[in-house]
């Protein structure tokens, strides 16, 4: 199933600020893999295909380092097509010997590494999903060890070449000052529901049965404050809506529940209660 298409709602786009773009071009392009799609003196597109931007990477004037205990990116996860595609990634890493983390979530396999501004980036592949066990409207996921030595041998005699074709963003995992209006944001406002309650201090929400477009967790703090303007980090992210109908009575939805939305350029932008960017796209 195609939960990264219509009639679902999903993330396609992140923009991140950092404090050194040619250090960070550098780091997507040789660590991680993407393309240059478009460049200019202080940003940059990236993409995957040679098509499509995934991620824009924007040195504002005057960049701080990211702070602590503030709402914003947890970590934006880049979706692969197959597990080989997976066991390249974690080979090329290792040769690297580039720091990171691994996970195996029950619906997924998972690479975790921070960029050189601590921005967190999640590398992963879909087990399918006709294996994700359900119950009571809720998805199991879990933080067990990865099995490195099976996606290894998947990915054997397989040479690296960066991000492959079909390559997507898969979700985006945001850092927020409350879950309750936060909920009410996502799920009222812009129609995801929610699959996953991890205790009290994260929520996983979809649509189509995914397992997650969007995590959200407090673990910056009940009450986190927004980091300053100028920091880097997220500085927003796309959601895509299935018809310009939908996206028409989100907008009505959040206008209804007292969210901002603005148009800038012919691009709807709204942002959650703890403000995290989002252009709604179509």
């Amino acid at each position: 199933m195609n939960f990264h298409g219509k009639p679902n709602t999903f993330v396609s786009q992140v923009d991140l600020k950092v404090s050194n773009l040619e250090r960070s071009l550098i780091f997507y392009q040789n660590v991680v893999g993407f393309k240059i799609l478009e460049q200019t003196a202080t940003t940059a597109k990236l993409t995957a295909d040679g098509k499509t931007p995934m991620l824009t990477l924007e040195q504002p004037a005057r960049a701080v380092s990211k702070q602590r205990n503030t709402t914003g990116l947890y970590h934006f996860a880049i979706l692969l097509p197959q597990r080989s595609d997976l066991g390249r990634v974690l080979e090329h890493l290792i040769q690297l010997n580039y720091p990171l983390g691994a996970a195996d979530h029950y619906v997924s396999e998972a690479l975790y590494l921070q960029d050189p501004d601590d921005n967190g980036i999640e590398i992963y592949w879909d087990r399918p999903a006709s294996t994700w066990d359900w119950k009571n409207g809720e998805v199991a996921m879990a933080t067990e060890q990865l099995d490195a030595r099976s996606i290894l041998a998947e990915g054997k005699g397989m040479q690296w070449n960066g991000l492959p074709e079909g390559t997507i963003i898969g979700h985006i995992h945001l850092h927020v000052s409350d879950l309750n209006n936060t909920e009410e944001f996502y799920v009222k406002g812009l129609g995801f529901n929610v699959v996953n309650h991890f205790g009290n201090q994260a929520l996983f929400i979809s649509t189509g049965n995914y397992h997650h477009h969007i995590g959200l967790n407090t673990w910056a703090g009940e009450g986190a404050p927004a980091p300053s303007e100028n920091s880097v980090g997220l500085n927003w992210f796309s959601i895509v809506l299935p018809s310009e109908d939908a996206r028409k009575n989100v907008i009505n939805e959040l206008v209804g529940m007292g969210a901002s939305v603005k148009e800038e350029d012919g691009v709807f932008i709204t942002a959650d209660p703890s403000g995290n960017r989002i252009q709604l796209l179509v």
